[in-house]
């Protein structure tokens, strides 16, 4: 075991995050993992008072101590983001912008890996109908890796484009048929931009995952038979870099669009599957549905330098103020498992994670998500259990 001492940057951010975030921490402490906590300022009361939901001072603690643990964030469209700005901001022409996406975009925090496995015991894993009218639970173990900086979440977007975007466009014939005759003030334009150092980057990590872990095939999960310039480069890559370093894994190839409507016939049959930001969003939410919803789904976004780990449940501002935590604290728990594999501490997330599964199995301490109920302030007076007891289940398996 690496016996150094260690400093986490904390980032609760908004909502439920502090609560998870806090239960998490309980847990890694008398799991013995010895380490100190630092917090850092995020997320939308940073935006409401200074203008900036990301202050420059989070990141340097980030530059200093190099790994983030970060509970979960509000985001909102652009004009109620600026109706909730400080009065004495609103002329300065600010402009909200997700702090998670600043954050892998300042640190190229470029590889993000979503797993979705399947705990058994949990109510809420996925069932099918089988041959005869047979039931059947597939085991679920997919690893999506998506890559974080570029595509449709690089941020380059224009409404009512300046005269060296609309010309620069306006020289490619599908855009002069299709919007030529449009008024200049009706278009709104985002960009999907990949770049082959990245596009290798995720796809090498990608087939390294495959290799380490025992999985069979890496599935490049994308759309090059219409978005053939992006999607198209990146299955070339995949192609180019499994027959030259990993002719042992073999490379699959699916359509979103497809993938998602294969996603309840054969989960069971995927291992690594590798995708752009929007598709690989859209993928791993649609896997960790399989696996019991967002109260499961863990993250690592990966950096050279820094790293930054959490759950991909949004903020869910409507149970922030409950007296009583109610939202289950796993996925965020199964983050910093991810953030105690990176940094060479397996064998405390292995115990971990050992005792999630035997709560799981166990199935006397249940949140209400997996109890199949409303999330309500009084789900814990109808026998669910709160993030706090889920959290003390865990402990005890311990």
């Amino acid at each position: 075991m690496n016996m150094t001492k260690r400093t986490i940057v904390a980032l609760p951010g908004d909502g439920i995050g502090r609560h998870v975030l806090e239960e998490c921490i309980r847990v890694l402490d008398k799991a013995g993992f010895d380490a100190s906590y630092v917090e850092g300022d995020i997320g939308w009361e940073f935006w409401k008072s200074e203008g900036n939901p990301l202050p420059d001072r989070t990141i340097e603690l980030l530059e200093k101590h190099k790994i983030g643990l970060f509970g979960a964030i509000t985001s909102k469209p652009k004009d109620a983001a600026f109706a909730e700005l400080d009065p004495g901001l609103k002329e300065k022409g600010l402009v909200y912008s997700s702090p998670i996406v600043g954050l892998r975009q300042h640190f190229n925090l470029d590889v993000c890996i979503r797993p979705c496995k399947t705990y058994t015991g949990n109510p809420l894993n996925f069932i099918r109908r089988g041959a005869g009218d047979s039931i059947e639970e597939p085991e679920v173990d997919v690893a999506i890796f998506r890559q974080n900086t570029e595509g449709l979440y690089g941020g380059v977007e224009w409404s009512n484009p300046p005269d060296i975007v609309y010309n620069g466009l306006a020289t490619h014939p599908k855009f002069k048929k299709n919007f030529g005759t449009v008024p200049r003030e009706e278009l709104s334009i985002s960009t999907r931009i990949f770049t082959k150092k990245a596009t290798e980057r995720i796809l090498r990590a990608a087939f390294a995952h495959a290799v380490k872990f025992g999985y069979k095939s890496v599935t490049v999960c994308e759309k090059p038979n219409v978005i053939r310039e992006t999607s198209g480069m990146m299955y070339k890559m995949a192609q180019e870099i499994q027959a030259a370093d990993f002719p042992g894994i073999e490379l699959w190839n699916t359509n979103i669009d497809a993938q998602m409507m294969w996603l309840t016939k054969n989960p069971e049959t995927y291992g690594v599957i590798v995708a752009g930001n929007m598709f690989g969003d859209i993928v791993s939410d649609g896997f960790a549905g399989l696996i019991g919803g967002l109260g499961f789904a863990c993250s690592a976004n990966l950096g050279e330098e820094v790293s930054v780990f959490e759950p991909t449940h949004g903020s869910a501002p409507k149970y922030a103020d409950y007296s009583e935590s109610i939202v289950n604290p796993i996925a965020m728990v199964e983050s910093a498992c991810m953030m105690l594999d990176h940094i060479g501490e397996a064998e405390i997330s292995g115990r971990i994670r050992s005792a999630i599964a035997q709560v799981i199995m166990e199935g006397k301490v249940r949140t209400y998500d997996m109890m199949k109920m409303t999330g309500r302030a009084d789900v814990i007076k109808n026998g669910a259990a709160s993030t706090r007891q889920m959290a003390e289940a865990i402990i005890a398996k311990l």
